[in-house]
């Protein structure tokens, strides 16, 4: 194994926790390591954006409530710099809006203090899995003029950069994965976000609708992306 292939196997394994306060930060760091993750702890955004500078990390976990730049923005300015790594937000915010607003922003995934550690844990373990920047054997392809390079974790249409956060790239992927299959909410949701034993919710849907704004050229009267009434949804090719 080469000095390359020993540093994208350290990569897919550290997590970057931004967290100001030191019991929490203390829990975080302790239960990741546990599960055999590298961790990397900051207190703040600013520090955040000097820590993914020039490096990957298989994951961020973000508390919305931080000093200065809120968990919010930074996931904003990550966004903005086209780093697509899987982001954890962690609030004790629980308004749907709170939530909504996080998602919009580029989070992946949003968890509600107090929370289960358990759960938390299996929602990394679920992102890290589905979001592996360097598996190999993922070979490009096309969704009408849109092109996808997994292995670069790029997406381009019409030549030009397209900015999908890690939930939206793995949705897509799975989507072609299983193109012109019919996919319900359910197999969505426990493949592509590592969820069981859950009721079906709008998480589906809001990220489909997101996902025809940037594959579509009439997100209303989606070509590729179509909603099989009653059933789920199916990417054509």
């Amino acid at each position: 194994m080469t000095s390359a292939d020993l540093a994208r196997a350290e990569d897919a394994k550290h997590i970057l926790v931004v967290e100001d306060e030191p019991q929490m930060r203390s829990m975080l760091a302790d239960n990741l390591e546990f599960e055999g993750y590298r961790v990397t702890a900051v207190t703040s955004g600013e520090e955040a954006l000097q820590a993914v500078a020039g490096r990957h990390y298989a994951l961020l976990l973000i508390d919305v409530m931080l000093p200065g730049i809120s968990g919010f923005e930074l996931c904003q300015q990550l966004r903005a710099r086209s780093l697509h790594m899987p982001i954890v937000v962690l609030t004790a915010r629980t308004h749907e809006q709170d939530r909504i607003h996080g998602l919009d922003l580029g989070a992946d995934d949003y968890v509600s203090k107090p929370f289960s550690v358990r759960e938390l844990l299996a929602r990394v373990r679920a992102l890290v899995r589905r979001d592996d920047w360097h598996s190999p054997g993922n070979g490009e392809f096309a969704v009408g003029d849109v092109v996808v390079k997994p292995q670069q974790r790029l997406v381009l249409r019409k030549g030009r950069r397209v900015a999908l956060s890690a939930r939206e790239f793995e949705l897509l992927r799975y989507l072609f994965a299983h193109r012109n299959e019919v996919l319900s909410r359910e197999q969505l949701l426990r493949d592509v976000w590592g969820y069981s034993h859950l009721s079906v919710t709008r998480t589906v849907d809001n990220y489909v609708a997101k996902l025809r704004t940037h594959i579509e050229a009439r997100p209303h009267e989606p070509r590729y992306l179509i909603t099989v009434h009653g059933s789920g949804y199916q990417l054509l090719t």
